[in-house]
């Protein structure tokens, strides 16, 4: 297999780049060409799956979400999680947290020691190892303590122009909003730009995010940016996310995995242009193997970036005859050996199979009762208990 970076493949008939879609992204004193931001994803958006993306088109690229507390305790793996390669601008992490002392010693040691250029705050995480423990997309709930840890962020962030951004939720579930007032709370305490994924998290990643709900937020947050996240699986989806709510930006999550070559047809999109890439089964191939490399590079050790690549594999041939058992083979690959083997024996003249290609990633799964600190739901206000027990919160959360 050829160890190249791979290139895009046109379709067609592809008609000239007709003007710009979208301004430039600005975010503090950042400028982002093509108004586009890769959303933090545990076990995804490494610096290898990142670089990936950075090839094919143009962006923000987010690292993988980092738990506070690990990171003040300087823990191995999450040095590694906010490294960033050295040609990598602007460098991106996203920092969760329940505690504002902590976040702001968190998101100090990023900025005063140059470990980043831009710092996210995770307000969107709905799985329950995360809320459970008010954090993630709950704890905007607790409207005081939300405050405090954006406050607390942005504060020390600023002496070192690092510009500090929130990414959430609608909510807890329909009954229990709170992506309005959120979003105004962040903008009057200096945040340089707000993110909505338009589910709550009772909805987890099930049916239809709710697109009218970042049009509201669009409309209610003025000085700042406002970016839209949820159900954006092609370019023709992000084009449709701005027209449809006016939104300055998109993030993109689920869509790009297995198709880091999005961002090609995102770049291509907000230039006015009508360019997609369209890969055969030997594009997608060289991408695996690409992606295989950068793994071994980032992790330093083969086996365990085989094993991280396996959960890619079926994402990267959805749509493909590739055949159960080889589909099979493929997602349990333990050496590069193995995988060049594995990929030399598909048919690499299979071209883009189109539609089945397409479409949504990954597992959407169902609505869920979020799981909930007891009494959470009780009051707006953070009582000392609910401080008390969220100050060690962070010791059992790492990612999500």
């Amino acid at each position: 297999m050829t160890t190249t970076t791979p290139t895009a493949e046109a379709r067609p008939g592809d008609a000239p780049a007709t003007g710009a879609v979208l301004p430039p992204l600005h975010i503090g004193p950042l400028t982002i060409d093509t108004p586009v931001v890769l959303a933090p994803m545990a076990g995804v958006t490494n610096a290898a799956f990142r670089r990936l993306c950075r090839e094919s088109g143009a962006g923000l690229y987010v690292a993988e979400m980092v738990t506070s507390r690990a990171l003040v305790e300087r823990g191995e793996e999450s040095m590694r999680i906010i490294s960033h390669e050295p040609d990598e601008r602007p460098r991106s992490v996203q920092v969760y947290g329940v505690d504002p002392v902590t976040v702001a010693a968190a998101v100090r040691l990023i900025a005063s020691e140059d470990r980043a250029d831009h710092v996210d705050l995770n307000f969107g995480c709905p799985v329950p190892k995360v809320t459970r423990r008010g954090g993630g997309a709950v704890l905007p709930w607790k409207r005081d303590l939300f405050r405090s840890i954006v406050s607390a962020a942005v504060d020390a962030a600023a002496p070192y122009g690092v510009p500090v951004t929130v990414k959430m939720r609608k909510g807890i579930d329909e009954d229990h909003l709170t992506y309005l007032e959120a979003g105004l709370v962040a903008q009057e305490v200096g945040v340089a730009a707000v993110a909505l994924h338009a589910r709550t998290a009772a909805d987890y990643y099930s049916g239809t995010a709710d697109w009218e709900s970042i049009a509201r937020l669009k409309e209610t947050v003025t000085d700042i940016p406002v970016l839209g996240n949820g159900d954006i699986w092609s370019a023709e989806d992000a084009l449709e996310m701005v027209e449809q709510t006016g939104c300055d930006g998109v993030v993109v999550g689920r869509g790009c995995q297995g198709r880091p070559w999005l961002f090609a047809d995102l770049a291509a999109a907000f230039a006015g242009s009508s360019e997609r890439v369209r890969p055969g089964l030997a594009h997608v191939a060289r991408v695996v193997r690409r992606h295989a490399e950068l793994m071994v590079e980032h992790f330093g050790d083969e086996s365990k970036a085989l094993r991280e690549m396996r959960k890619h594999m079926a994402w990267y041939f959805k749509g493909y005859v590739v055949g159960g058992e080889t589909r099979a083979s493929l997602g349990l690959v333990s050496s590069m050996a193995e995988l060049d083997d594995r990929l030399a024996g598909l048919d690499l003249d299979q071209p883009y199979p189109g539609a089945p290609a397409e479409g949504q990633r990954g597992r959407a799964g169902s609505p869920k009762r979020p799981i909930l600190p007891y009494g959470w739901l009780d009051s707006r206000e953070l009582s000392e208990d609910f401080r008390r027990e969220l100050h060690e919160a962070e010791l059992s959360v790492s990612g999500g």
